[in-house]
């Protein structure tokens, strides 16, 4: 999905902070071991041959699904250099790193609030509160940090897995729809939200709620989103306000 030549992406920007694992590794095998279940093995052989896993570690990115936001950033431009961010379930702090990095937040160009109920480590650039983003003060909590109304509301939670698919899509739908909820409270007009969604029926709900309030919705599904999950994105551009 990315548009990153050899050159590097947006920008010119370099292998090194583009949107894709920079050249190949060797495949790992992973030996059984007593007490490993094969559906644990089978993890930790993914793991330890995932390249953006690979390529997280070596940037210092706290997930892969730091590539994912970078993908969708190529693809929509959305992370400008001075933009004020809103990170939605922030924890471990993945998309914080990159909003700060592509808004230039460190450097004092653009503003980056995170917001989990998990305690998050400090990030350089960003303010990460421990707070549920339920709570009736938040949204003027987060504006004041922001020192304004929200340019982009990101939103890359998940429910924890239960086992059964329909009981999962129910749950992160629930999530997504109150980060459309948030979003409506805190963007500026022509804001941009983005969350984390499952296939299944019940996100057509959802995408009808956003086209109202959004000039362009766009459902998408990142290259580093693994090709066997049902995740896909939301992407709304123009907030009607």
């Amino acid at each position: 999905m990315s548009k990153e030549s050899k050159g590097g992406g947006r920008g010119g920007r370099s292998s090194e902070t583009g949107s894709k694992p920079a050249g190949r590794r060797a495949t790992v095998r992973v030996k059984t071991a007593r007490g490993r279940t094969v559906s644990s093995q089978r993890w930790l052989q993914r793991q330890l041959n995932d390249p953006y896993v690979a390529e997280a570690k070596k940037r210092g990115y706290r997930s892969r699904s730091a590539f994912k936001l970078l993908q969708l950033d190529d693809q929509f431009g959305f992370l400008r250099p001075g933009a004020r961010i809103v990170d939605l379930g922030a924890a471990p702090g993945g998309w914080t790193q990159v909003a700060v990095e592509r808004t230039k937040a460190e450097q004092g160009g653009g503003v980056v609030v995170g917001i989990d109920l998990t305690p998050v480590e400090p990030i350089a650039g960003a303010t990460v509160l421990a707070k549920d983003f339920y709570d009736e003060d938040a949204p003027a909590m987060l504006t004041g940090l922001l020192g304004g109304p929200a340019d982009v509301v990101l939103s890359d939670m998940a429910a924890s897995a239960t086992g059964d698919s329909q009981i999962d899509h129910l749950r992160i739908m629930a999530l997504a729809e109150a980060a459309h909820d948030f979003a409506r409270q805190i963007l500026k007009p022509g804001g941009t939200f983005v969350a984390k969604v499952l296939r299944g029926g019940t996100e057509r709900s959802l995408l009808e709620q956003l086209k109202r309030d959004f000039t362009k919705v766009r459902h998408v599904k990142p290259e580093a989103s693994r090709a066997g999950s049902a995740e896909m994105y939301v992407v709304g551009t123009g907030f009607r306000g």
